[in-house]
């Protein structure tokens, strides 16, 4: 008979080898859900000791429906999806993985960017209609060297973009209200005022976590305070972005165009999405990736362990390596 039984609220992974291979030596039964929105969740995991939580919403009426849950551990970085105030209140420990995939989100970014200023989809798309022709372009190209890298806040990943960038000779700028100017110098960095960010930007690109500050952070009036040869980068929150303003900003020449890594519903969380639920999917200058930007086969295997590993260690008694305050 197991000592401990272990959730996982919901995944898109092949199988839970590397989950069961760090907890089922301490006794634990690891059991795959597929409840990708949380609906539910309290009734298929009432005797969890553990839940590891993907996708699904883990609100404080689940919460409360949890008796002996020690501890939720995020696959990843972000915890909005996780009512933390209940977690507290019920004495559940919550741990993310805060240092994976600062490499595959940076380049993520960098790639849309490239794509974008380079219009690579836009001139492929005129040759395989039977035009050859460089001046095909929709706006001038730039050149990367001068051209200004605008970083919407500047956390790990946006560090890590900051030095990639620096390489081809962007000019680096980043707003971030909880970081200092002088640190932002050391990385070559020139902090700026958010409106600031958004008109001299020739792409901006967002990194901000989910809050409620943060929501559609990215608006119709910053929108239109952009270069018309400007490109919006998203690999944060689909919410950070108002994707109304943006599907007007882009319709009408407001901004040359954008690469987001999700859009606000976020239909990895949801039943029967289909992409008419979105206008900017009817949009030729808007492109997307399916939440991807944090995936790489390494970094998969490296959140799947580190979350499993705060687990066994909330388990044993122990401090987790990496719990949210």
């Amino acid at each position: 008979m197991s000592k401990f039984k272990v959730y996982i609220s919901d995944y898109d992974y092949p199988d839970n080898d590397i989950e069961k291979s760090i907890l089922e030596p301490i006794g634990a039964e690891v059991v795959g859900l597929h409840c990708k929105t949380g609906e539910g969740l309290a009734e298929l995991a009432g005797d969890a000791d553990a839940i590891l939580q993907q996708y699904a919403k883990i609100p404080r009426a689940t919460i409360e429906k949890l008796p002996r849950c020690k501890i939720i551990a995020r696959y990843g970085i972000g915890v909005d999806i996780l009512d933390m105030q209940a977690c507290r209140d019920h004495g559940i420990v919550v741990t993310n993985v805060p240092d994976y995939c600062l490499d595959e989100v940076a380049d993520h970014a960098i790639s849309n960017a490239f794509m974008l200023m380079r219009e690579l989809p836009h001139y492929n798309l005129c040759i395989h209609r039977g035009s050859y022709q460089w001046k095909d372009w929709i706006a001038p190209i730039p050149r990367f060297r001068g051209a200004t890298f605008g970083l919407l806040a500047f956390g790990r990943i946006a560090q890590n973009a900051a030095r990639k960038l620096q390489a081809f000779g962007f000019h680096v700028i980043a707003c971030d209200p909880y970081v200092s100017e002088s640190f932002m110098a050391t990385c070559g960095v020139r902090k700026v005022e958010l409106d600031e960010l958004f008109r001299e930007s020739d792409v901006v690109s967002v990194h901000s976590p989910y809050s409620q500050a943060t929501h559609h952070i990215v608006s119709a009036e910053r929108l239109a305070m952009m270069k018309p040869s400007a490109c919006l980068v998203c690999t944060s929150r689909g919410k950070c972005v108002d994707n109304r303003a943006l599907y007007e900003a882009l319709k009408n020449g407001v901004i040359a165009g954008a690469a987001l890594d999700d859009p606000e519903e976020e239909p990895m969380k949801m039943e029967g999405w289909t992409p008419d639920l979105n206008p900017l999917f009817s949009l030729d200058n808007c492109y997307f990736t399916p939440h991807t930007a944090y995936a790489s086969r390494e970094s998969l295997q490296e959140c799947r362990r580190v979350a499993s590993n705060n687990v066994r260690a909330v388990l044993l008694g122990q401090k987790p390596l990496d719990p949210v305050r």
